[in-house]
């Protein structure tokens, strides 16, 4: 399957800026084939070292800072030549060997002519630990779970292959409209874990893709008690474990009392920044208004967390592949489907969405492009009712209103209605 941080790998290695790069992302999202890929189409070779297999490699870190005796130890270990440039060092699970993270700012300061890209899980993490994170000696890339189109370009090609010839105001036929939204409603059900997707390209069996989720869930409990030290880890699965119901109730923002009766802030929040920072979770901040520049604005005590990826947010609310395949009316289908477009929009604007909240208004997300603000509605399904939305943009007359649905793509007086299948394109079709 392709993924589109190939293209960024490739700009990063040709910029005059390079500096050694990390790979963010939570576990299996594909930080590791990705760099292998990459390596073997743009390099003439690479050495890979994985810190948790290879423990032994460790001692080369802890015992020299010196670039250079690292690069001749290494490649007299690997039995390969590292030339600067021509060769890609790939460091993987480095969370398991500090002294190698830390040894990238030396790279940077008297070694930067060789090119070396780390991964891990849970590197965000160490950002709390002093000394251990190398800030601002590294480029950083951050890697999600397959988005809407990378699924569909590897699940159906030629209809992928329409989808990408979409413009701005473009009329979609109605039989490529259809097709759209069953492809979205099975990316629902699948998610975007590139295991997942691979199954599904595969077998076409969501009982597989639904014992994969299964298998990753779990994974990810064990790497919350497994890796995590100074926060209690009871905790922090509380927090993970809630978001699927929290999400249900439509709260406007996420109550520590859900996750444990009485619970306060001070009890979590520790448990909620690890989550973020581990890249489980995306948090959505409420801002007190919506102007430029929305950051500013963040109401830091009131926020919602969502999934990372919908399909696994699937799983855990314990939705039928059924349902969704059906198209029945269930309650979660809001939650579920404010979810994917969050997932969608992450990534595409330079500032991150938020919501808003006012009295008896909410508008589901905000985002900034340049200086406009944009609201956002989603719905699940055809309504176009939106009384807060319709309200919000009588009151504000923001340039540009989007609502994701079912419908086609459309303009309707100041609301572009936006296939939900679309939300991927959404900043170059209100470019």
């Amino acid at each position: 399957m392709k993924r589109r941080v190939i293209d960024e790998l490739i700009d990063w290695k040709n910029s005059e800026d390079r500096k050694p790069l990390i790979l963010k992302g939570a576990r299996q999202v594909g930080k590791t084939w990705a760099l292998k890929h990459f390596a073997e189409e743009n390099y003439e070779n690479y050495i890979y070292i994985n810190f948790e297999e290879e423990k032994e490699i460790s001692s080369i870190f802890e015992t020299s800072k010196n670039p250079q005796r690292i690069v001749e130890r290494l490649s007299l270990l690997k039995g390969q030549p590292i030339k600067e440039g021509n060769t890609l060092l790939i460091f993987d699970e480095i969370q398991y060997c500090p002294d190698a993270l830390n040894s990238l700012k030396y790279f940077k300061e008297n070694a930067n002519s060789f090119h070396i890209a780390a991964a891990g899980s849970l590197l965000g993490t160490l950002l709390a630990s002093p000394g251990s994170y190398p800030v601002g000696s590294v480029n950083v890339i951050n890697v999600y779970p397959l988005t809407f189109d990378e699924f569909l370009e590897a699940a159906d090609e030629p209809l992928f292959n329409y989808y990408n010839m979409i413009e701005r105001n473009q009329k979609i036929e109605d039989i490529f409209h259809t097709r759209l939204i069953d492809a979205y409603n099975s990316y629902l059900i699948i998610g975007g874990m590139p295991e997942c997707v691979s199954s599904w390209c595969k077998y076409k069996d969501s009982e597989k893709v639904d014992t994969i989720q299964e298998e990753l869930i779990t994974l990810y409990e064990n790497d919350i008690t497994k890796h995590n030290k100074k926060i209690n880890s009871a905790r922090i699965l509380m927090v993970l474990r809630s978001i699927p119901s929290q999400l249900g109730k439509g709260n406007e923002k996420f109550m520590y009392g859900a996750v444990k009766q009485g619970g306060r802030a001070r009890e979590f929040e520790e448990a909620i920044e690890w989550l973020v920072s581990a890249g489980l979770v995306n948090r959505v901040h409420n801002v007190s208004k919506p102007e430029h520049p929305l950051p500013a604005f963040d109401i830091l005590d009131s926020f919602k967390l969502f999934f990372f990826d919908t399909g696994l947010l699937k799983h855990m609310a314990g939705i039928d592949n059924k349902a969704i395949l059906l198209r029945s009316a269930f309650q979660y289908k809001g939650p579920l489907t404010e979810n994917y477009v969050l997932q969608q929009l992450i990534g595409q604007f330079k500032v991150n969405p938020r919501y808003y909240t006012e009295k008896n208004m909410e508008i589901d997300f905000l985002i900034q492009r340049g200086t406009d603000i944009i609201p956002i509605e989603v719905k699940a399904g055809e309504d176009k009712s939106a009384p807060s939305f319709k309200r919000f943009i009588a009151e504000n007359n923001p340039e540009v209103a989007i609502r994701y649905s079912k419908l086609g793509y459309l303009k309707n007086g100041a609301i572009t209605n936006i296939p939900l299948y679309l939300a991927r394109k959404t900043k170059e079709l209100i470019e």
